[in-house]
């Protein structure tokens, strides 16, 4: 087995290629909002220095969102693209769960609640728990909440780029930290490779983004990420 995992959805770019059992390549562009033009270079790179052709792809991860509109929107276009050139099956990974995969690779910590800055004084939020697989696994529906809102939904330690958002009078060092914490392909990928295993993937035509803000590409201007 071999995987393509995609990660665009919080401004920022990083590929990872895995087998059954190891980590082939992974690569992190952090300049913000470069994800246009680095996604596809990654990739190419990814192949090249594994020597594997797309069609030996067994699947094509992406995280799907929440997060950054363009960045979603990115990464779905391009996992789709690529597993529709060789009739591959997707894996969606939710950009929380992906996030919450961070926390535990990072920290360990094996309950938490992801929380990702939405901007308009909202949050993504959900709250995920580690199963026996090692896969952090949500509790609840991902929600886009204001803060107060958002701080009442949380059940665990917040991690993420929201993390301070919904509670700010409670922040200390070791929940400064944690609002740090990112997800990169890396956790999209240990998280696929479970689902690859079970075969629990869909077909290229549903590589599609989750938004959360159905009427997001209204809003754009108002978030400072026109394109």
């Amino acid at each position: 087995m071999k995987l393509l995992a995609l990660e665009t959805a919080n401004e920022q770019c990083s590929v990872s290629l895995i087998d059954d059992t190891q980590e082939l390549y992974f690569q992190l562009d952090e300049r913000p909002k470069a994800q246009t033009q680095t996604i596809l270079p990654l990739t190419e790179q990814a192949l090249l220095q594994t020597k594997t052709q797309l069609a030996d792809l067994t699947a094509i991860a992406f995280s799907r969102g929440p997060g950054s509109f363009s960045g979603v929107r990115i990464n779905a276009a391009v996992a789709q693209a690529l597993a529709w050139s060789q009739d591959l099956p997707v894996i969606p990974v939710s950009s929380l769960q992906a996030l919450a995969q961070a926390a535990y690779r990072l920290t360990g910590l094996q309950q938490v609640s992801a929380v990702l800055d939405a901007r308009m004084q909202e949050v993504y939020i959900a709250n995920f728990s580690l199963d026996e697989q090692g896969i952090m696994q949500a509790m609840d529906d991902e929600k886009l909440l204001n803060y107060e809102q958002a701080a009442a939904y949380c059940k665990f330690t917040a991690i993420g780029s929201g993390s301070e958002l919904i509670k700010p009078s409670q922040i200390d060092s070791a929940e400064a930290s944690s609002a740090t914490i990112m997800a990169t392909a890396q956790d999209i990928a240990i998280i696929a490779r479970v689902y690859a295993a079970q075969q629990k993937w869909v077909g290229a035509e549903q590589a599609l983004p989750v938004y959360l803000r159905d009427d997001a590409w209204k809003k754009i201007p108002e978030q400072g990420k026109a394109n």
